[in-house]
């Protein structure tokens, strides 16, 4: 719930009065609108993603790891799906597939490499009491 309260603030109180400081105007294309908007549900669908993977016990490392090595891998895709370059994708440099390759398995290592959490603490031995002194003790043994 607050994480929403945060996107409204952040996302649309913050812009507004910056648009309206600067006295800008109010009219927007509505292919920017659309565009906005649909990009927008996007984002707001992957946070409500990482809401829900956090509820089911998700380390934030994993998810974390996923989620900033997964974001640019789909991002190229979806850019050269909708722009596609000039002369087709065999027209893309290898380094480019490289990086994609390289960033799904630094996003795999990382999730299954991850640092552990400090070591257990030692159960401390409990303190016995007796009635006995020390001397009495030994002279037993």
């Amino acid at each position: 719930l607050f994480v929403g309260v945060a996107y409204f603030l952040v996302a649309v109180l913050a812009p507004l009065s910056i648009l309206y400081f600067k006295g800008a105007s109010m009219s927007f294309p509505a292919k920017g609108m659309m565009w906005s908007i649909i990009a927008g549900t996007a984002g707001a669908t992957g946070a409500f993603g990482i809401l829900l993977a956090f509820g089911a016990k998700g380390m934030p490392s994993v998810v974390m790891s996923i989620v900033f090595a997964g974001a640019p891998i789909v991002n190229a895709v979806v850019a050269l799906t909708v722009h596609p370059p000039h002369g087709g994708w065999s027209s893309i440099r290898w380094q480019f597939f490289a990086g994609i390759i390289l960033a799904a398995f630094g996003a795999t290592l990382v999730t299954l490499y991850k640092p552990g959490g400090p070591p257990p603490k030692k159960a401390v031995a409990a303190a016995v009491q007796t009635t006995q002194s020390p001397a009495e003790a030994i002279a037993d043994e």
